[in-house]
């Protein structure tokens, strides 16, 4: 018979599992509140397992009560607590912006930028040369102006912020036309029509799915008419029998009619992706010179720079977007304009930007070279995988976020079978790991795509699947 009291006996008290040589060790590095609940938790948890093993007439290992073998388990808990939430992760999905992985990883030198500025105080509103109270946009206004030929410029937290922002300080009340075939959906089920209500503004639709006319817009104003809004299609297409308004005559249109043209560009981009091999893409400067009084696009996607919504246009405009009482409440902090402004300089000049910008590093990465680095990390992980279990197939990369989502960009993928772990341990395991890696889980195989791994991570990435294939199961 199964003597749970015995059991219980058996197990170390807190105090004297402190006590061990593996927690003991931990004393300078960890906090002691960090080390006594990690004690605490995994002398409960055996305290459970002893409860349910008993109830079921279940014998348990002695061994696994021991002090020595909770301690090892308390320390390994320890430092997993100790470690922060937010961590670097290893993307070896090819999905270039991840939103789910934190979208666009900054270049060099606007982490150089966040150290420099996160570290001191800086003159974030101070105005160095009168020595009174400045503007946080003037830190990049001027080279939002340079780089897209608009007037002027203000920055928000996201570009969901900026056309709220927008909507709010010129149409609250009032209406804005907007074909049927923009009304997007963006990541985290928002909605243009859910925040145009917010903003206050009204919807009218206009057209249908896949055919707008200009004669669609024109028939839609009325005295209530405070824009006409155009919404950039950047994560979904629309093909076959189709027809769009283009920028160039809804801006055409609303000066005719006296009424607001904005562009909802989602995405926003600066280069001419089609020099890349990628698919076309409305440039910034493109719609502004189209004539649209304003334009709002995204900071972190295909600029490759921190979370923001960036508005350009007419000065007399951006100037009422900042006077709303709600620019404060959407407004950026001094990190997120550090490195915006340390990303924007990349791209006076185009070579750099490609160069230096991640982003850019991956989506122009070339096949070729993507299949010598899966080959080579094939190679290194056959001999811990043995033979037959490690392959190399031709395969896509997608660009995410919300962005460029006819693109397909060929690579080469190492592939894995593993058979002790399986795949779905083996991913759990690397997920869990340190660094944590991310892959993919596909046909009960798992797809390791380089054009998402920097050559500096690649060693790291091998060692992690190495000590995941290894590691003792639970």
């Amino acid at each position: 018979m199964v003597n749970i009291e015995q059991y219980l006996r058996e197990l170390p008290a807190v105090d004297s599992l402190l006590r061990e040589p593996p927690l003991e060790a931990l004393r300078g590095s960890l906090p002691r509140k960090i080390i006594l609940a990690a004690a605490q938790e995994t002398v409960e948890r055996h305290r459970q397992r002893i409860r349910q093993h008993c109830s079921r007439g279940e014998p348990i290992d002695r061994e696994s009560l021991s002090a020595a073998t909770l301690a090892c388990e308390a320390a390994a808990r320890a430092e997993s607590m100790a470690r922060p939430s937010l961590r670097p992760v290893i993307n070896a999905t090819g999905i270039v912006l991840h939103t789910n992985l934190g979208r666009a990883p900054l270049a060099a030198a606007a982490v150089q930028a966040l150290a420099r500025t996160g570290g001191s105080y800086s003159n974030l509103e101070f105005n160095l040369e009168s020595g009174r109270r400045g503007s946080r946009q003037a830190h990049v206004e001027e080279l939002l102006c340079e780089l897209s030929g608009a007037e002027a410029a203000v920055v928000v937290n996201n570009n969901a912020a900026a056309v709220f922002l927008t909507l709010n300080t010129f149409a609250a009340g009032k209406g804005v036309i907007v074909s049927r075939g923009e009304l997007v959906e963006i990541g985290g089920s928002f909605r243009i029509p859910e925040v145009m209500s917010a903003s206050g503004a009204r919807l009218v639709e206009v057209g249908t799915t896949n055919k707008t006319y200009r004669r669609d817009y024109e028939a839609a104003i009325t005295a209530e008419t405070a824009a006409l809004l155009k919404v950039h299609t950047s994560n979904y297409n629309i093909l076959g029998f189709t027809a769009s308004v283009s920028a160039a005559e809804l801006a055409a249109l609303g000066k005719a009619r006296g009424i607001l043209a904005i562009e909802d560009l989602g995405s926003g981009v600066f280069l001419d992706l089609t020099r890349y091999g990628l698919p076309a893409e409305p440039r910034v400067q493109d719609s502004i010179a189209a004539g649209m009084d304003l334009v709002t696009f995204s900071g972190d996607k295909l600029l490759g720079g921190p979370q923001a919504g960036i508005v350009v246009g007419r000065r007399e405009l951006i100037d009422r977007l900042r006077r709303n009482q709600l620019a404060r409440a959407l407004r950026v902090d001094r990190l997120n304009l550090a490195a915006l402004e340390a990303t924007l300089r990349l791209y006076l000049d185009e070579e750099q930007a490609v160069a230096e910008l991640p982003i850019w590093r991956a989506l122009t990465a070339r096949p070729e070279h993507l299949k010598e680095r899966a080959q080579a990390l094939a190679r290194r992980l056959e001999a811990v995988f043995g033979p037959g279990r490690v392959e190399l197939w031709a395969g896509s990369s997608r660009v995410g976020g919300g962005a460029l989502p006819s693109a397909d960009l060929p690579t080469y993928l190492t592939v894995l079978n593993p058979d002790h772990p399986g795949p779905e341990e083996l991913a759990y395991r690397l997920r869990t790991g340190d660094p944590p890696v991310v892959l993919r889980l596909q046909h009960d195989r798992l797809l390791i795509d380089l054009r998402t791994v920097a050559p500096e991570e690649e060693a790291l990435l091998a060692a992690a699947i190495e000590k995941a294939y290894g590691r003792r199961s639970d």
